[in-house]
């Protein structure tokens, strides 16, 4: 059998090599791109449909769940957050193992399995609300932006009680930096929920003009800040990088 010129030291190098930041980016921008041609093809050629509520009252934003549910919105959304998905959920798993690697105590490594189980409920939680559609099936929808919404809440909590401890340890001053912005960003965050969710009930309540609107835009607070929470990853694992590699030859024969 003919053998081209393939040394076991080119079998030992990298497949694939990738910065970390760039897929914390990436995840970022498929997220990010999404959003913002839903909400600006709905505002262009469905305004009614996308701006319409049962009060009949006028209304200038589309909630994020209306944004999604046209065609062709609804499958750009699709598209977008079924490609976010897999960075994420790999995202995930190296913030478990980073966290792994730090914490000895118990109440820490409680908090840092907790953790695991609320992003990922986050991340299958924004894929099952963004396979159903509102207009398809109510119910569903609703119960997993529900899903979604308690564990990013949760998931930031235990994220800035963790890197709480990690600032209190560690003088790295890309960390210091890191827990200061999540901190921040989950401030505004539960603060951009509590809002919208006051706007909504109002809604719901007295019909009153332009109020969906106000809880249309806190709603897009409360997205927009979750993704910079996640951005902050970029201090977290700046130097790092993802990387693809055929296993080590066994030696032992």
């Amino acid at each position: 059998m003919l053998q081209g010129p393939y040394s076991s030291l080119d079998r030992d190098r990298p497949l694939i090599r990738v910065p970390f930041p760039y897929l914390v980016l990436l995840a970022l921008l498929l997220a990010l791109t999404g959003f913002i041609a839903c909400v600006f093809i709905s505002l262009v050629y469905h305004p009614e449909e996308s701006t319409f509520t049962h009060c009949r009252v006028s209304n200038y934003l589309p909630s994020i769940s209306a944004a999604i549910s046209q065609v062709p919105e609804r499958y750009i959304w699709r598209c977008c957050i079924g490609l976010h998905s897999a960075p994420r959920y790999l995202i995930t798993f190296t913030y478990f193992s980073f966290y792994r690697r730090r914490f000895e105590k118990l109440p820490e490594r409680l908090l840092t399995g907790l953790t695991l189980l609320c992003s990922l409920a986050e991340n299958s939680g924004l894929l099952l609300l963004t396979s159903v559609a509102s207009t398809e099936t109510y119910s569903v929808h609703k119960n997993a932006f529900i899903v979604f919404i308690a564990s990013s809440l949760l998931h930031m909590l235990i994220t800035c009680r963790l890197w709480q401890v990690i600032k209190r340890h560690y003088i790295n001053p890309e960390e210091v930096t890191s827990y200061h912005w999540k901190l921040r960003i989950f401030l505004f965050n539960i603060s951009c929920c509590a809002v919208a969710a006051y706007f909504f009930r109002r809604h719901n309540k007295y019909c009153e003009e332009g109020v969906y609107t106000l809880f249309a835009f806190f709603e897009y607070m409360v997205v927009l800040s979750n993704m910079a929470f996640h951005l902050t990853a970029f201090w977290d694992f700046g130097n790092k990088e993802m990387m693809v590699a055929t296993p080590p030859e066994d030696k032992r024969y």
